[in-house]
């Protein structure tokens, strides 16, 4: 019995699944939107929700913290600097998980992991 055990196991080893889940948050705040499984999702919200904590509280130790998990300096200081701001006033739920349906090869439930304040670039045309 798994009683009192969080977290999905996602049907890999732990190694690789942290390393997963360490990519996947540092991929969700470079592009701020991400396409994969429910379940993914639902274990990669739980992070990085607590990365976009680390980041509102700001100061070199917190900055350090997101550091040793994401590893990428440029994705860290993108979330340090400039997506803090829009979440300042949010106590929480920075990232919405929207269900898209199943997946053709394995019947898999995918979804899409955005952060919440995501706007889709406007690009082609131009209204005058």
């Amino acid at each position: 019995m798994r009683h009192r055990k969080a977290g999905r196991r996602l049907g890999r080893t732990t190694s690789h699944r942290k390393a997963m889940v360490r990519n996947m948050v540092t991929a969700l705040f470079e592009h701020e939107r991400i396409f994969t499984t429910t379940p993914k999702a639902k274990e990669v919200r739980r992070v990085a929700d607590k990365m976009m904590t680390l980041a509102k509280r700001g100061g070199l130790h917190a900055r350090r913290q997101a550091l040793s998990f994401m590893q990428d300096k440029a994705v860290v200081a993108k979330l340090f600097d400039s997506l803090k701001d829009d979440y300042m006033d949010r106590n929480g739920g920075y990232t919405r998980i929207i269900q898209t349906g199943q997946r053709i090869g394995d019947a898999a439930q995918m979804a899409i992991l955005e952060l919440v304040n995501y706007r889709e670039e406007e690009g082609g045309e131009e209204e005058n």
